[in-house]
């Protein structure tokens, strides 16, 4: 349920308090004095402190220990329990960030029930902190493709293991939902994600944003690398992480602890590194741009990441998908895809690929109708090209062929279209173009298009040889 640090100097009421603790279902540890209290916080932060105010024959004591904690952890939850208490010392316990004051001797349902609150308010201040930070984007693997599926395989095979991944794929395929659901099922689900935009962040900020600060006059300032401390940490598009960002990264990777910018003290950590890209990093690594020794760190399990092109058979359940998320969230209208709507975005070219099509969702829900079916006329054409209802807008090369060769560069292309619109599925091409399967074989062959598979699934593409 938490780790709970109890300090204070009298061993049979710490010991008391652990007993019933532990009844509850909580573990403990126990500190007698202030040196025992910060060396305890120092290897490990608890989810919640029981601070006794007096503690004898201690450097600090209750409120010097409260102070520093809450300057350097302040989302612990800290109770205090004094023998000697008074309004005065609630009060300034109170005010230097306690969660509440108990004086001895305690009620025990009262200590129980105090705690209790003290662990569902940290528990909800976390969570509001991540859904700033946007930690419960959905972390649902949609998607009926046999390249989908393959994916899915690979990635149920890493949650459980604690080896480093990296996931390579086309911008808006979709690698940080990959990693975000590596993480809700692997054993560190209830423990923080955190991403680390290294596009994003400039390249002069971004040791201080990684490893945090330290300064006398503003404290400590925790980095992302200590707000993922058991958890998960995701470097999103590696490759542009600065030179020399990269080498002390790799230095954590190994030592698995970092000193804060500004500050002297070893910070340990415990993470379990994502990462991913878009880039060729063997080419990076040949240009100079990208370390060899960080690439082989990370890349202990790679996975690909299919684009859109490659899993057309899961347009329709994605677009649907998203226009229930966006009915949701922003209330625009719920509506269903017409078959001619299904067609088109499995034909339309997707290089934004996931991110594209819920983005082309969002346009047509809130520039189209507000009631009935999407049908194909309010989506955007392959070239947004305006043509009369009824016809076929060709392109300048296809009008400049003669009939015979523009009817087999026509055929060759719906054909190709078709097939990998149906993850390559033969019988069910037939069953739409309206062929026989046989005749069909026949017309691919004549066409020079052949099959093969590639993901877990079949693609088609023209034979040059």
């Amino acid at each position: 349920m938490g780790d709970i640090l109890i300090t204070d100097d009298e061993r049979d009421i710490r010991e008391l308090i652990s007993d019933i603790l532990i009844d509850e279902g909580f573990t403990t540890r126990l500190a007698g004095s202030s040196d025992q209290c910060m060396a305890e916080i120092a290897k490990e932060p608890p989810a919640l402190m029981i601070l006794d105010i007096w503690l004898k024959d201690s450097k600090m004591d209750g409120i010097d220990i409260l102070k520093t904690v809450k300057r350097e952890h302040p989302d612990i939850p800290i109770v205090i329990i004094s023998g000697h208490g008074n309004i005065e010392i609630a009060v300034a316990a109170i005010k230097q960030g306690a969660y509440d004051f108990i004086e001895k001797p305690f009620n025990i349902d009262q200590l129980m029930v105090v705690i209790k609150r003290a662990m569902e308010t940290s528990r909800l201040r976390r969570e509001n902190i991540a859904l700033k930070r946007g930690d419960s984007q959905g972390t649902e693997m949609l998607g009926e493709s046999a390249a989908h599926r393959a994916l899915r395989v690979q990635l149920d095979k890493v949650t459980k293991s604690n080896g480093r991944v990296m996931l390579t794929g086309e911008p808006g395929a979709g690698k940080e939902t990959a990693a975000r659901y590596i993480h809700a099922n692997s054993n560190r689900a209830n423990a923080p994600f955190v991403t680390v935009s290294s596009a994003s962040i400039a390249p002069d900020r971004m040791e201080e944003v990684l490893f945090g600060r330290e300064a006398p006059d503003r404290g400590i300032e925790k980095g992302l690398l200590e707000q993922a401390h058991g958890g998960v940490i995701y470097f999103d598009e590696v490759a542009d992480m600065p030179l020399g960002t990269q080498s002390k990264i790799l230095r954590v990777l190994v030592e698995q602890q970092f000193t804060r910018v500004g500050g002297g003290d070893k910070v340990q950590v415990d993470l379990r590194v994502i990462s991913s890209t878009n880039r060729d990093l063997q080419a990076a690594i040949a240009a100079g741009s990208f370390r060899q020794e960080l690439f082989h760190r990370l890349n202990v399990v790679p996975i690909p990441v299919p684009s859109l092109e490659d899993r057309r058979e899961d347009i329709p359940l994605l677009a649907e998908h998203f226009i229930g998320i966006l009915n949701k969230t922003q209330g625009l209208p719920m509506r269903k895809l017409a078959d001619d709507a299904r067609a088109l975005l499995q034909t339309m070219v997707w290089p934004g690929n996931v991110r594209q099509l819920r983005n082309v969702i969002e346009r047509v829900l809130i520039l189209g109708e507000s009631s009935g079916d999407i049908s194909a006329r309010e989506l955007p054409s392959v070239d947004d090209a305006p043509g009369e209802e009824g016809r076929v807008v060709l392109s300048g090369g296809l009008a400049t062929l003669p009939l015979r060769e523009a009817r087999e560069l026509f055929e060759r292309e719906y054909l190709l279209t078709q097939i990998n619109r149906f993850g390559g599925n033969i019988s069910r091409t037939a069953s739409f173009v309206g062929m026989e399967r046989s005749a069909l074989h026949r017309k691919l062959k004549s066409l020079g298009v052949m099959t093969s598979t590639k993901g877990g699934g079949r693609i088609a593409y023209i034979d040059e040889d």
